[in-house]
């Protein structure tokens, strides 16, 4: 295993550090880093609160900021933050809105939020993201799991509670925007989990992981490689029945990469995925590529895509301002 850490046990600890001192304009740690909060808060506007297991960065701590998430839990590699975490990162941004839970759908972020909002004080609400189109049941979550779609509603769901909507349009919202996106992941290569050390699988150089989750669990099955074009016909496909999407659908397009893959590859897949959305009717109003759900080291990428209108659109290009996303 080769990674730039000083020592297993320090490496969350360490990452930490490092995003609040690069960023210290914009977030602050929580006591025994167990959250990151905005640095400047809002107490009149319902505050989003996020979390889960590191290793998928820049998720979740690098969309808080302005317009996105007032707060984020890290857990342990791939590990769900534990309830004390969540309640203490809730009681730190609450104001006079309450405080709105988004929550990808794994067993463990589930059972954990679900503990902290029944003892958290004020008022709370929960989202539950699940726009995998993969996999409908696995060890890890009841139904759907929540992927990389989760990036889009806390970015949209994050500029209404800026613009002042209380928590049950947030809600309402949130849910909707969930209910619009969908996506589905391709692996070229496992990760590495620093305590682990070794690969979580192996694939042959000639194969690759079609619908897999962003902790390398597996999705639809394991395949021979194959041109790009080919793989992002397989993804499109899959996400546009899903959706049920029809000709002249406005959409976001979101190609995000695993960790591993490097820009190149990434725009080389934007292209060829909003060729074949544009042969169904779909216009792409909206782009986003690079790395922002990821696995670790693992190389690959996953296509999502949300349909949207005219609120949608107009939130998602309200401005932004945390360590990953700008405008």
């Amino acid at each position: 295993m080769k990674k730039f850490i000083n020592s297993v046990d320090g490496v969350l600890a360490e990452s930490l550090d490092g995003l609040a001192a690069a960023h210290a304009d914009l977030v602050t740690l929580g006591p025994e880093r167990k959250f990151v909060r905005r640095r400047e808060l809002n107490s009149r506007k319902v505050a989003l609160v996020s979390g889960g297991g590191s290793g998928h960065e820049p998720l979740h701590a690098g969309f808080v900021g302005y317009g996105m998430l007032d707060a984020a839990c890290p857990g342990q590699v791939f590990t769900s933050p534990t309830p004390d975490q969540i309640v203490e990162a809730a009681q730190a941004v609450s104001g006079d809105a309450g405080v709105l839970f988004v929550v990808k759908n794994y067993a463990g972020d589930r059972m954990n939020f679900e503990m902290a909002a029944e003892i958290s004080e004020g008022r709370t609400a929960t989202i539950v993201t699940d726009d995998d189109v993969a996999v409908e049941n696995s060890t890890h979550s009841i139904g759907r799991r929540g992927v990389a779609g989760t990036l889009i509603v806390e970015k949209i769901v994050g500029a209404a509670a800026e613009k002042g909507a209380d928590l049950q349009a947030c809600v309402a919202l949130g849910e909707r925007v969930n209910a619009r996106t969908r996506s589905m992941g391709v692996a070229l290569t496992s990760c590495t989990v620093p305590a682990a050390g070794t690969p979580t699988f192996v694939l042959a150089e000639d194969e690759m992981e079609v619908g897999v989750g962003i902790h390398g669990e597996p999705g639809r099955r394991r395949v021979k490689l194959e041109r790009a074009d080919v793989i992002a016909f397989e993804m499109t496909t899959a996400i546009a029945k899903d959706l049920d999407a029809r000709e002249g659908n406005e959409a976001l397009l979101l190609v995000n990469g695993f960790g591993g893959t490097p820009a190149i590859e990434l725009y080389l897949m934007y292209n060829a995925a909003r060729r074949m959305l544009e042969k169904r009717g779909l216009r792409i109003a909206r782009s986003l590529v690079g790395s922002y759900v990821t696995s670790l080291d693992m190389a690959g990428c996953s296509l999502t895509v949300s349909l949207l209108d005219t609120e949608t659109r107009a939130l998602w290009d309200h401005p932004v301002r945390t360590a990953a996303l700008k405008w």
